[in-house]
């Protein structure tokens, strides 16, 4: 069987299962397999495939058959220009979460010695994107999963962070000591509602940690959370950002804006969509 032909089974496979992008879900299983980028494939549409790499994509293309996430099955994600390790253990970094950390950069650039809090780190993409785009960023990632927070440090490892971010195991913000202050609260905080998680995609409902996606009966719970409690974390002039849910823009802003934070913004995602509060602690 040639390249070619394997690609084709494996595209009519995957459509049969209802994956939502079958052709690049093919291509992206046949280019790890043979190690090429998807703009070369054309160039392998011929090669023979051993019975060896054929029983490897085959194996592979049945686990993105019972919606298995491409990304859990390649082992890999690419944020902000950076590949990080994944695993069930937490989420899949998404592109719309790179404005998060173009805000955050943009925020941070002014100050001399700049402190952060990433909460509810996951992968580490959030923290460790920005500790290689902010050399003078000092990045505290928290996250109450043990088996997120040593996937995190594996990431801030290879990516060559890991003297600049310090992990903590803890709930929210109890990840800051009694009095610790940093100049930014970055979070991208569990956000569906817990009724609602049933009737996600499998891809979603059955591989992702639920501790990550449930957010409480009206999925604001960690805002509320974070409204409440964030801007005494904070040193003067300090700032909040977190990302949120399809929709959530108002009853978000409402929470920061009835907790008296000094001003509060929304921004959009790259794709146009509102998506992050920008909560400020005031001087």
């Amino acid at each position: 069987m040639t390249a070619g032909e394997a690609l084709r089974d494996a595209e009519a496979r995957l459509g049969q299962a209802g994956v939502d992008s079958p052709q690049a879900d093919a291509e992206w299983l046949m280019a790890d397999l043979l190690s090429c980028s998807r703009s070369e494939l054309p160039l392998f549409t011929d090669t023979a495939l051993s019975v060896d790499q054929q029983t490897r994509l085959a194996t592979r293309v049945e686990r993105r058959f019972r919606r298995e996430p491409l990304h859990h099955i390649l082992g890999t994600a690419h944020f902000f220009g950076y590949e990080f390790q994944v695993t069930g253990d937490v989420l899949i970094p998404r592109p719309e979460t790179e404005r998060l950390v173009e805000l955050a950069v943009a925020f941070l650039e002014s100050l001399p010695h700049p402190s952060v809090h990433d909460l509810g780190t996951g992968s580490g993409c959030i923290a460790v994107a920005l500790a290689k785009r902010c050399p003078k960023a000092n990045v505290i990632a928290s996250d109450l999963s043990e088996a997120a927070l040593r996937l995190a440090k594996r990431n801030a490892e290879s990516l060559e962070a890991l003297g600049q971010v310090a992990f903590r195991h803890a709930d929210g913000l109890d990840a800051l000591a009694k009095g610790e202050q940093v100049d930014l609260i970055l979070s991208n905080p569990p956000y569906i509602p817990s009724g609602e998680i049933d009737a996600l995609q499998p891809e979603v409902r059955d591989h992702d940690p639920c501790l990550a996606l449930d957010g409480g009966p009206d999925g604001l719970r960690f805002y509320r959370m974070l409204a409440a409690e964030g801007r005494s974390r904070l040193n003067r002039g300090g700032r909040l950002m977190a990302e949120f849910g399809d929709g959530q823009e108002q009853s978000v802003a409402k929470l920061f804006r009835e907790a008296n934070w000094l001003d509060v913004e929304i921004a959009d995602d790259l794709s146009g969509r509102p998506r992050i509060v920008i909560a400020s602690a005031g001087q």
